[in-house]
């Protein structure tokens, strides 16, 4: 798996042996970044939930954000990310919390620009994190939250303030794009 654009296009990220992870894929990555781009500017403050290997923070800090957080439940992964932002030279750009997503809700403080959501893939409980997030202090008047999940697995169209933007099918993949709903 390698960064597809950017600044360090073509880096090869390390990925965790012998973990139940499923990184995106570079297709899934390619239409994730490429929606982005049509959808937002701002590219400031970047949350990678559910990180993995880190390949979407990753990527975002490669195509220029200017700061990145990554949350990841597992020790060995969070080193990972750790290790792919020190040979990136991404590391003074990016913090990993090494806690589970719904601890990381709980005092993440800043505003985000964009949200990056790569649950496990057919996590049910998906929808009670966006519904958390759309709550949270973490959601600003721009904020882009871009998911994946399953094709099985039907989200909502609207969590509080965050409304379906648009849904893009990849396979058995859909990557939904939520955006908070202008102010009336």
């Amino acid at each position: 798996m390698r960064i597809i654009a950017g600044k360090v296009k073509g880096f090869i990220i390390k990925t965790p042996k012998k973990l139940a992870t499923r990184p995106a894929t570079e297709l899934v990555r390619g239409a994730i970044f490429s929606i982005l781009e049509n959808v937002t500017q701002q590219w400031g403050n970047v949350l990678d939930l559910f990180s993995g290997s880190g390949s979407l923070g990753l990527e975002a800090l490669s195509r220029g954000a200017g700061w990145v957080d990554f949350v990841q439940q597992e020790r060995s992964c969070c080193d990972i990310i750790k290790q792919n932002l020190d040979k990136t030279g991404f590391s003074q750009q990016a913090h990993v919390y090494c806690c589970s997503v719904r601890k990381a809700l709980t005092f993440l403080e800043k505003e985000y620009d964009i949200i990056l959501m790569d649950p496990p893939y057919r996590d049910k409980a998906i929808g009670s994190f966006i519904e958390q997030l759309a709550a949270s202090r973490l959601i600003s008047s721009s904020t882009t939250l871009v998911t994946t999940h399953s094709s099985h697995l039907k989200l909502k169209e609207d969590y509080a303030v965050l409304r379906l933007l648009k849904e893009h099918r990849h396979g058995d993949s859909i990557i939904a794009v939520y955006q908070k709903e202008e102010d009336s």
